[in-house]
């Protein structure tokens, strides 16, 4: 017989008002993809900060310290494990009103159009 995995719902999950996350931007989705690409930074970022803190303990050699070094690693990945996930925190800072966002401009959306439009050209001139 199969063993059920016994899922857990994480204390920081709370329901939110959709009307609530559109009101800042005036759109759902804008709002959403705002908040996605904040999510993506914060966990980029976290990442970053992990990996460097675990760089700290790497060794090349094999010594009784170095059990006492991966006990205080697992306590550092536990920390981070514990930590709420990136869009909840993302979402907490969208409703509290920090992060900057701003629509861009026809002329900016035009000009990138543009330079996809050549990246695109140069790369199917350039196979030939």
């Amino acid at each position: 017989m199969a063993k059920k995995k016994n899922y857990t719902i994480s204390p920081h999950i709370e329901s939110q008002d959709v009307s609530d996350i559109a009101e800042v931007t005036g759109n759902v989705y804008e709002s959403l993809a705002v908040i996605g690409k904040r999510s993506r930074q914060i966990s980029r970022d976290l990442k970053e900060e992990l990996q460097s803190k675990l760089n700290e303990f790497a060794s090349t050699t094999d010594s009784l310290e170095e059990i006492h070094e991966n006990k205080e690693q697992i306590e550092i990945s536990k920390f981070y494990e514990r930590m709420p996930h990136p869009t909840l925190l993302a979402l907490e800072e969208f409703m509290d009103d920090k992060i900057h966002h701003r629509r861009a401009t026809k002329q900016e959306i035009e000009a990138k159009e543009a330079r996809r439009r050549q990246r695109n050209s140069n790369r199917k001139g350039g196979k030939r």
